[in-house]
């Protein structure tokens, strides 16, 4: 009953008139950001946390919050009107998004993303208020080699997703790995794979220029290249009974996605430096390995949409466990929001929740608000978004090499990744030709810096034994489910070919 005390005075905290109106202005603006390509949550919250300096530290953290929140919805826009995707955390939102927009169902996977984000948020926002205690121990138990194996999942359920040629689908992980790799040793501090001894190539290869390249320039070469410039755009329709009957059939089709994206986001996104994108990813991985139809993955799945935005909206409040109980944020955003926490004087740790009860507990009431707002404006603004579809492609084109252009630099400023966008789309395109699945290759590069090191501190720790990878409580079952996974794909590929010859 204390419980459910708290939480009213928090939610009633958080209705108040100034923090509802911070709410409704930090969900909005946090719509748009996260769906212009290059931005994204945590530019969002960096270059706004200055304003916040206006209001008392409560009223502030609630509106970075709300940005975070908006943001994490408003990253499927982009991904599906126009294949690019507004952040890292929206890259498995595009595999079937696009294809569902092209398919003239634009408002089916808007919806589906509005109304699967929620449903993630809440189910998040729930966990977090009961069992924030038990939860913060489970994530301050997880090592370097509990983090390994949970990565070596990850790849083990994105096997699958090159579909039945596990070869190439090796072959692009790898060559996701290698550029992962590019840059500075995480251990020794020497550079390696740097190409001509670039300068650019120090710093490593930033994600969102690789996703851009790829699902921006790659998708629109492809495109012209299939259709030889004669591209029909959809032109749909968006009427309040449409709607309704969208919210219907994304709710029917679409339930097991969002419950495993749910699941699976909030368990990710509660590990410290883990974030919303491996969980988006990894969600979209298994809710295909166990879809009765996994061939529809890629081609336009319901399920394709809401796992992976149920996942980085419920990883995104996971993530907020670990910053408010242990002081250590669970992803970029809320390693700024620790930051500013720190400026306002409050302290994250265990004692936050004693010594600064009102604070805690309007925060996480705000998280409800926050839903709610979200989806409400979300919803309403899809008509828009779909409006969007109607440009000729003549104008589309040039507005999305525009836009991925805009958006690689503003991510970095810098002209070397502009140039690797580039290349990146050209490569894609060409290993497109060639029936090479791009989603491992964009996988292994996401999880190719946790990894790695993960991987190295755990050998350090054993003086090199890999079986601390099985003999830890934790760690041990993941490993050997992910190894299973593994395994099952290449024995199939192998029965196939021995039945072939």
């Amino acid at each position: 009953m204390e419980l459910l005390s708290f939480l009213a005075d928090g939610i009633l905290l958080s209705l108040q008139p100034l923090n509802l109106a911070l709410i409704i202005i930090g969900v909005t603006v946090g719509l748009f950001i996260g769906a212009m390509p290059g931005l994204g949550a945590v530019n969002g919250v960096a270059i706004l946390l200055p304003i916040t300096f206006l209001v008392p530290p409560g009223s502030a953290i609630i509106f970075l919050s709300a940005i975070y929140y908006g943001a994490m919805y408003g990253g499927a826009i982009s991904s599906v009107t126009l294949g690019i995707p507004g952040a890292s955390t929206a890259v498995a939102t595009t595999f079937d998004g696009r294809p569902l927009a092209l398919k003239g169902r634009a408002s089916l996977a808007l919806v589906t993303a509005a109304l699967s984000s929620f449903v993630g948020g809440t189910v998040a926002t729930v966990l977090l208020t009961l069992f924030t205690p038990i939860l913060a121990t489970t994530a301050l138990s997880f090592g370097p080699p509990e983090i390994f194996a949970l990565m070596l999942l990850a790849f083990a359920t994105f096997v699958g997703l090159g579909g039945d040629d596990i070869p190439k689908t090796i072959f692009s992980i790898c060559l996701g790995l290698v550029l992962a790799a590019v840059g500075f040793d995480t251990i020794s501090g020497e550079p390696r794979l740097v190409l001509f001894e670039i300068e650019g190539f120090m710093r490593g290869i930033g994600f969102i220029v690789l996703a851009i390249g790829v699902y921006g320039i790659g998708e629109m070469l492809w495109t012209m290249e299939q259709t030889r410039g004669e591209v029909t755009t959809t032109n749909p329709k968006m009427t309040a009974k449409g709607l309704i009957s969208d919210s219907k059939e994304a709710a029917r089709r679409g339930w097991r996605g969002t419950m495993i994206g749910s699941a699976i986001g909030f368990f990710v996104g509660i590990l410290p430096a883990a974030g919303a994108t491996p969980g988006s990813l990894m969600s979209y991985g298994v809710a295909k390995m166990l879809s009765k139809k996994p061939e529809e993955y890629g081609n336009g799945s319901v399920d394709g949409v809401s796992a992976p935005e149920s996942a980085n909206n419920s990883a995104s409040t996971g993530a907020m466990l670990p910053m408010l109980t242990l002081g250590i944020p669970g992803s970029p955003t809320t390693a700024i929001l620790l930051g500013g926490m720190v400026i306002w004087g409050l302290v994250p740790g265990p004692r936050l929740f004693i010594e600064e009860t009102e604070f805690v507990w309007g925060l996480i009431g705000s998280f409800y608000i926050s839903n709610i707002v979200a989806v409400v404006i979300n919803l309403a603004c899809i008509p828009l978004f779909v409006w969007m579809l109607r440009m000729p492609f003549t104008i589309l084109a040039p507005l999305i090499f525009v836009l991925s252009i805009i958006g690689g630099y503003a991510a970095s400023r810098s002209i070397h990744d502009l140039w690797l966008i580039v290349v990146f789309g050209i490569a894609a395109f060409v290993m497109r030709k060639f029936d090479y699945p791009l989603a491992p290759a964009v996988l292994a590069i996401v999880l190719g810096p946790i990894a790695e090191p993960t991987l190295r501190q755990s050998l350090l720790l054993s003086s090199g034994d890999p079986m601390i990878f099985f003999t830890r409580p934790i760690a041990g079952p993941i490993t050997v489910i992910a190894i299973i996974l593994i395994l099952l794909p290449a024995l199939k590929y192998l029965r196939r070919k021995r039945s072939v010859a």
